[in-house]
């Protein structure tokens, strides 16, 4: 099973209910796909970056869902040629989460100590370095030149 982002952009003056239909459909479609929604996310009203089907303004909604490849396909299928849906997207997010877990877990030990660059620290520091003495610096007898 695979996550996938859905983001689909309704029209501006589609009315709450149908909303509400049009997303438990979404849902019920993808679980009679084999796949399962995790999240749904309204984020309201939204002016477009551009004109999209003679609209400025529109309705944005956010689906996270889990399920293979064929069920986005048809999912994708029907957001086609349903009428209010003007926009949509849909993204694999599951091997960026993989990626982020792998970068989280070394920052966490390296925040701890734990890590490399902590152990090459504490290697430096058990091997103290000889203190400068006036014998051990040499001294420059030239005089800075400056053009």
């Amino acid at each position: 099973m695979r996550t996938y982002e859905l983001m689909f952009i309704l029209r501006p003056d589609m009315v709450e209910e149908d909303q509400d239909k049009l997303v438990s459909t979404l849902e019920n479609q993808i679980q009679a796909a084999g796949g399962a929604v995790k999240s749904v996310e309204r984020m309201g009203k939204r002016r477009l970056a551009y004109v999209v089907r003679n609209f400025q303004d529109g309705i944005y909604v956010l689906l996270t869902l889990e399920g293979e490849g064929g069920m986005v396909k048809e999912i994708e299928r029907r957001l086609r040629v349903n009428e209010p849906v003007i926009k949509f997207l849909t993204v694999r997010v599951d091997e960026e989460q993989k990626r982020m877990a792998k970068i989280k877990a070394i920052r966490d030990t390296k925040v701890r100590g734990k890590g490399t660059r902590a152990a090459a620290i504490a290697a430096e520091a058990a091997v103290a370095p000889e203190p400068l003495t006036p014998a051990s610096v040499p001294e420059t007898t030239e005089a800075p030149t400056g053009a």
